[in-house]
């Protein structure tokens, strides 16, 4: 009989699968098996088409106060390297971005205390009101607590603020590992994952959708992972407000886990691709959008996910920069045209969407 029976047999008659259950998942070695099942599931849920959306990925400053040990992207106050974009800066990327044909913005920063909540919300009210078409994806939880925080506002009237400015969705960063005693070791002054969830909630009770993620492969254990999920699991029964799951690979050059000897190498390619079959078959039926983010997996395991549970490729993304700061060697823009050849190539129907995940083209 094989270990994996007990899952199987959950999956077969439709069952939700529980903590014990995905560590069974997480200590078993037969990947082949476990990259089947999520296959099958996925098939069964969201068919074969692959999503994909026109994106640009806009970040704004990265001076930070939070110096996550992950991170090898922020900067301190006036240390080399450091910036912040002007209003007009970013004006100028999304004219890019427009002409480039991108239908969302993805705009995140990192915690910088020089800037006025006027910047936030001005920011967005000059995006919308020259390009109303725009999907506007800004400021990740963390951004929006620490705005609260700053302000002395509540989270839900800087929100409240944000949505009439013209803000459309929230990104799934800052999510990390929920964890608390892990969370501390690799971000000790970030929000915790409770606080974190907390935010969504908020979000997704005012009508604005989000994402979530995770980061894996750095200190954390396989129990962190299973809770990690079912805690956004647990929270999508509450607001049904998360769009798609993130499983999110981390990149140590360049960070203070790696200088520290803490990591020295990153997840493999077994990691990568049970994490998203463990996520398909955990989150299943309530978070049906997995993406493989091909900036962090790199375009080959991307495809390969796409075997494994993942229905989503993300996007064209075009100058992302917080993983190529941390060594990430993928190209900094995808053109549609690769994305359509990858997921064709993958034996699967490549469809552009919407942040909401509304259909544009079926190619």
């Amino acid at each position: 009989m094989d270990e994996l029976s007990p899952v199987i047999e959950k999956i077969e008659g439709g069952e939700e699968l529980d903590f014990d259950d995905g560590m069974l998942l997480m200590s078993s070695k037969n990947l082949s098996l476990i990259g089947a099942l999520a296959n099958h599931v996925r098939k069964k849920t969201v068919g074969d088409r692959v999503m994909f959306v026109s994106n640009c990925h806009i970040n704004y400053t990265n001076v930070c106060s939070s110096k996550c040990k992950f991170c090898a992207y922020f900067r301190e106050e006036g240390q080399k390297g450091g910036f912040t974009l002007t209003i007009d800066e970013v004006l100028e990327k999304a004219e890019n971005a427009s002409k480039m044909g991108a239908t969302e913005l993805h705009i995140v920063g990192s915690l910088n205390p020089k800037l006025p909540f006027d910047y936030y919300e001005e920011l967005l009210a000059r995006l919308h009101e020259k390009y109303p078409s725009m999907s506007l994806k800004a400021y990740t939880a963390v951004e929006i607590a620490y705005l609260a925080e700053t302000t002395g506002m509540i989270v839900r009237e800087v929100l409240i603020r944000l949505k009439k400015a013209g803000l459309t969705g929230l990104p799934g960063g800052g999510g990390e590992i929920f964890n608390e005693e892990t969370r501390k070791k690799v971000c000790p002054d970030k929000i915790s994952g409770e606080r974190w969830l907390e935010v969504m909630e908020t979000a997704h009770g005012l009508g604005i959708k989000s994402n979530a993620t995770m980061l894996y492969g750095h200190i954390e254990t396989p129990g962190d992972i299973i809770d990690h999920i079912l805690r956004i699991r647990e929270t999508q029964k509450k607001t049904h407000g998360f769009q798609a799951f993130i499983p999110l690979k981390f990149h140590p050059d360049n960070t203070e886990l790696q200088k520290n000897g803490i990591v020295r190498f990153g997840p493999t390619g077994f990691d990568d691709l049970r994490i998203i079959a463990v996520s398909r078959l955990l989150l299943n039926g309530y978070v049906n959008n997995i993406k493989t983010y091909w900036v962090m997996a790199g375009e080959k395991m991307a495809q390969i996910a796409l075997h494994y549970g993942a229905n989503d490729i993300d996007g064209t993304v075009m100058e992302e920069r917080i993983t190529h700061a941390a060594g990430g060697a993928t190209p900094e823009y995808m053109p549609k045209e690769r994305l359509i050849h990858l997921i064709r190539n993958a034996g699967r129907i490549p469809v552009e969407r919407t942040t909401n995940y509304e259909v544009v083209k079926v190619y």
